[in-house]
């Protein structure tokens, strides 16, 4: 025999109830059954409604109206026309009494628990009348049963207690004597032994089951529902959860306790003692395994999943008078007791100095004020502190049965948590170690959720979201980069790279599964309006896990954001040379925010693109050496722009052709003037543990005055073709000497300048090619043979590669 108990969501309407009874009807076939079914869809929900409304004098008769229409609507679609006028009946003389209790409401302003029990009761008496008939109008062997004539309770009318000795009693002898293949009954309600309506309260059609299945002894009790079984996670927050295939009592109990609402807690009691097994099955996918529980599980994994409680508060008694003192958590719960609050979690400072508990937070206001009036006295003598509450949290759970026997899954959970920035306010813990608890701000529950469920249960694969702002030459092949390596980086370096938002200066948007890269410019184009606060509002609204923002332009509004972004725990790669050169304070203070908040702030392509050059300075920094001397050609654009600037070409066609190949900043002047260089040797200068400003860099400029002071790029250009026997004097000098020219930085004893110099045929500058950059480093390890890093160091796939690594360097951490 088995126990088949179907919720609200799978009789809603007649053709989620047709698929009931195919089950009914498959199962049967094999055994015998006890079939629970609580009311239609949300029926119970709308009878409490009607008689609150009655109570306050509002219009209820409409909504009363559409509740018994609703049941008709089914009846005609499930029984054939000839059959419906009995059950027709049935539901108009149960709709009559409805009616005539609401009236009484109405009349005597009055809604009494037993009251309340009787009309809720209706809509489970209600749906498993019609659903026995409609299954004997398709030739099933079945017989309706009203459970209140077998489930004896007390008069506890929302909440009843269950006489098990005579409940089981009236169950066993009835179900002996029955003939029937098919039993169908309807869940929540019982009878006192005086024959009164009572109801077992929350989860009671579920409970009902579980009385049937104790009882008889069943083989099986089976829930159907809408999912396919108990997830390791929420599905709907955690779209990576899966169903856990076995779990035991214990944990469905502590999944159950910590928000997971497949079943409810008490239900797993009266088959627990009898160790039958439950299944949790999904009534719209009937042939999804499901989740078996029983007592043991053959399973070993520490971690079966992972749960969460909204709307919880934290409470917490704190004060010297306190310690060592007997009876202070005796008075407080007792307190709460006394009121009918639930404590969700507790946990107790070991020098007794405090106590805290989490309680939901529709008990906060009545909680704050029993705790201060019972405390009074000592909160007068300043023994104790009024009671602290804070709101707005979540309790996050990790449950498994083996977790005691695996060390160290505490430290994975908060470090994960660390990690992402989620601030964790209390832990619980109990010795049988099957649950360890962590209250977080609710804001972070989903961030949490998925993190967790990342470390303990997918394959190693990390998540990365990525805000990327700027797509013009640049951000447009970081983007094809990016689409191009997605499949590489899940396969062989277990990195989920999920790009989340795009912007421009115009426009940005978003898509939280992951931005369409086939397809971007089109979204883009369709997007809405931005701003530098929208979209870091929007990015830190969605409160990803391992966020990071790629900054692909030269601005310096953006590169003025980057705090905020560092102080919301989301990582930045950049090759915005801006923010890293600007002052000493501001990179102190980005470098401070970076490590307090553990978010990585990334910028190797701030100096040679994609070159391992700031972390190949890093890696020598970090493993003891110090930096004696730089010397440096830092500019790919004037390389290539003196590499083929001769007395046959044109300054200005130079300049330009180097632009249009991408070499160049969107204002060619940066390159020229020789701020771009001066910035990045006072980066590297900044990595190496030396303090300078910009203005402390020794620019001599190699430009006229007036070029300096354009203010436009067309300008600029008309300044370079009016000036063009300056620059070819300027390369006449270096060609009569047999040297090249290269702009060159360098770094010594403290201090840094840069300007064109004439490169002799024996210097390693000399046969630096096209936009090629190159770096020597003179250290305490290399003070004679520099170590050299050399390659190409302007345009847009280099750099987008060199921010590409960054953006894999933070996944790989």
């Amino acid at each position: 025999m088995k126990v088949l108990k179907f919720g609200g969501s799978s009789v809603a309407n007649s053709s989620t109830i047709e698929k009931v009874l195919a089950i009914i009807n498959q199962t049967a076939k094999k055994d015998k059954l006890v079939v629970v079914v609580s009311a239609f869809g949300k029926t119970t929900d709308n009878l409490l409604k009607i008689a609150n409304a009655a109570v306050q004098n509002l219009e209820y008769h409409i909504l009363l109206q559409e509740t018994e229409s609703y049941h008709l609507t089914v009846i005609k679609k499930l029984i054939p026309v000839t059959q419906q006028s009995e059950v027709i009946s049935y539901v108009k003389r149960i709709f009559n009494h409805l009616e005539t209790l609401f009236e009484g409401c109405n009349l005597l302003q009055e809604l009494t628990p037993k009251t309340l029990a009787t009309i809720a009761g209706f809509g489970e008496l209600l749906s498993s009348y019609i659903i026995a008939k409609a299954a004997k109008e398709i030739g099933l062997s079945v017989n309706y049963k009203d459970s209140r004539e077998l489930i004896i309770a007390n008069g506890s009318y929302q909440s009843a207690t269950v006489n098990f000795e005579l409940t089981n009693k009236n169950a066993q002898e009835y179900f002996s004597n029955s003939k029937e293949q098919i039993t169908i009954l309807p869940g929540f309600i019982a009878a006192t032994k005086e024959g009164k309506t009572t109801t077992l309260g929350r989860g009671g059609s579920d409970y009902s089951a579980a009385i049937y299945a104790a009882a008889l002894q069943v083989d099986e009790l089976q829930i159907w529902t809408d999912v396919s079984g108990m997830f390791t996670a929420n599905p709907n927050i955690v779209k990576q959860a899966f169903p856990i295939p076995h779990i035991s009592y214990q944990e469905a109990m502590e999944l159950s306790h910590f928000g997971a609402k497949v079943i409810y807690p008490p239900t797993i009691q009266p088959v627990l003692e009898k160790e039958i097994p439950i299944v949790i099955k999904n009534t719209f996918s009937p042939t999804d395994v499901g989740t078996l529980i029983t007592q043991k599980t053959e399973e070993n994994k520490p971690v079966k999943g992972i749960t969460f409680i909204e709307n919880i508060a934290l409470l917490t008694l704190e004060g010297s008078g306190m310690v060592g003192i007997p009876g202070f958590s005796k008075r407080l719960f007792e307190t709460l007791s006394l009121k009918n609050i639930n404590v969700v979690l507790i946990t107790q400072a070991s020098s007794e100095h405090s106590i805290c508990i989490g309680i939901y937070t529709d008990d906060v206001a009545i909680a704050e004020q029993s705790i201060n009036e019972t405390f009074e006295v000592e909160i007068n003598q300043h023994k104790v502190n009024a009671v602290l509450v804070e709101s707005d949290l979540a309790i996050l759970a990790l449950v498994g049965d083996n977790m005691k026997n695996h060390q160290g899954l505490s430290g994975k959970m908060f470090s994960a948590l660390g990690k992402n920035n989620v601030n964790i306010r209390a832990i619980a813990q109990g010795a049988s170690e099957k649950n360890i608890s962590a209250v977080i701000h609710k804001w972070d529950a989903k961030k949490a959720l998925n993190t967790l469920h990342e470390q303990f249960f997918e394959e190693k694969l990390k998540q990365l979201n990525l805000f990327v702002t700027g797509v013009g030459n640049v951000g447009e092949r970081f983007l094809s980069q990016v689409k191009q390596q997605q499949e590489y980086l899940r396969k062989h370096l277990k990195l989920n790279m999920r790009v989340i938002g795009i912007s421009n200066s115009r426009k940005m948007f978003f898509n939280e599964s992951c931005v369409d890269l086939s397809n971007w410019k089109k979204s883009l184009l369709n997007g809405e309006p931005t701003s530098l606060d929208a979209f870091f509002n929007k990015a830190i609204s969605l409160n990803l896990r391992n966020s990071v923002f790629v900054d692909n332009t030269a601005n310096e509004q953006v590169s003025m954001m980057y705090e905020q972004y560092l102080r919301k725990n989301i990582g930045i790669v950049t090759c915005n040379k801006i923010a890293c050169a600007s002052s000493l304070e501001n990179y102190k203070t980005l470098k401070r925010v970076s490590r307090k908040y553990n978010a990585p702030f990334l910028f190797e392509t701030n100096v040679g693109a994609g070159l391992p050059i700031i972390d190949t300075l890093k890696n020598l920094i970090t493993s003891g050496d110090r930096v004696q001397k730089i010397q440096a050609v830092l500019s790919g654009s004037l390389n290539y722009v003196f590499n083929n600037f001769n007395e046959s070409t044109s300054f200005h066609d130079v300049v330009q052709a180097a632009q249009n190949e991408g070499y160049t900043e969107p204002d060619p002047k940066i390159d020229l003037s020789g701020i771009d260089v001066a910035r990045k040797i006072l980066i590297l200068a900044r990595e190496s543990g030396f303090e300078l400003e910009l203005s402390d860099i020794d620019n001599d400029s190699f430009l006229p005055e007036k070029s300096l002071n354009t203010s436009n790029n067309d300008d600029f250009y008309a300044s370079l073709t009016e000036f063009e026997q300056h620059f070819q004097n300027i390369y006449k000098k270096a060609a009569d000497k047999n040297c090249k020219l290269k702009y060159v930085a360098e770094f010594a004893d403290g201090k840094a300048k840069v300007g064109l110099q004439h490169i002799p045929s024996d210097h390693p500058f000399y046969n630096l090619e096209g936009s090629d950059n190159i770096v020597l480093f003179f250290t305490d390890r290399y003070p004679v043979q520099s170590l050299q890093v050399k390659g190409a160091g302007a345009g847009a796939d280099v750099t987008a590669s060199g921010i590409f690594a960054d953006v894999i360097r933070i996944g790989n951490v």
